[in-house]
């Protein structure tokens, strides 16, 4: 109890320390790993449990859908989308699938982007601290010289804090997001791959 407390009190001063850049650094902060965790689960759920090439084919021949609960894999779901549009006429399936296959594609690209924006800005807004810090420190020199360290410790530190804090954001941040690169583009090459073998049977 007692320890939850020293660390929750040693965050908020920390975050005080670090000055008013701290707040839209830990907001960037937030909604980045957000997204992350939401791609990096999505991501997993359509890797995992997933059915073969041959047995997407089946499905399609026989008309039945695989069952979502069970297979939550990429294949099953493109499966089961081509179904529910899928048409008598062979040339309007492969535009469908053709379909499928860029609608799947922009939605694994989705966030990616904005994930990339958000490492991107962590470290420009540290670099704001820094430049305030410094301003701080600077007035107080001004103002009262060099004799009152205290005050120029304050501005010192806001400066400092808020570059670690920037970097401590970014850098996980741009490796997790080229992770979710290869990721996304590793799971697009799965999906046209199937689509392409699926096409010489509809």
């Amino acid at each position: 109890m007692y320890f939850t407390e020293d660390l929750i009190y040693g965050a908020f001063e920390y975050l005080r320390s670090g000055g008013i850049i701290m707040l839209p650094l830990a907001l960037v902060s937030f909604f980045m790993w957000v997204l992350i965790l939401n791609r990096f689960f999505l991501f997993r759920k359509m890797s995992n449990h997933d059915i073969s090439v041959k047995n997407a084919r089946e499905y399609i021949i026989k008309g039945t859908c695989p069952d979502l609960k069970k297979n939550t894999g990429l294949r099953a779901r493109f499966t089961v989308r081509f179904l529910k549009k899928a048409s008598g006429d062979s040339s309007l399936n492969n535009h469908i699938l053709d379909e499928i296959v860029i609608s799947f594609a922009a939605s694994l690209d989705k966030y990616l982007s904005v994930i990339s924006v958000l490492a991107g800005i962590a470290p420009l807004l540290g670099l704001l601290g820094t430049v305030t810090g410094m301003v701080t420190t600077f007035s107080v020199i001004s103002i009262f010289g060099t004799g009152n360290a205290k005050a120029m410790a304050a501005g010192i530190s806001e400066a400092l804090i808020t570059t670690q804090s920037g970097l401590v954001v970014a850098i996980p941040g741009f490796y997790m997001s080229n992770y979710l690169y290869r990721k996304s583009n590793s799971l697009k090459h799965k999906i046209a791959s199937t689509a392409i073998h699926l096409k010489t049977y509809i």
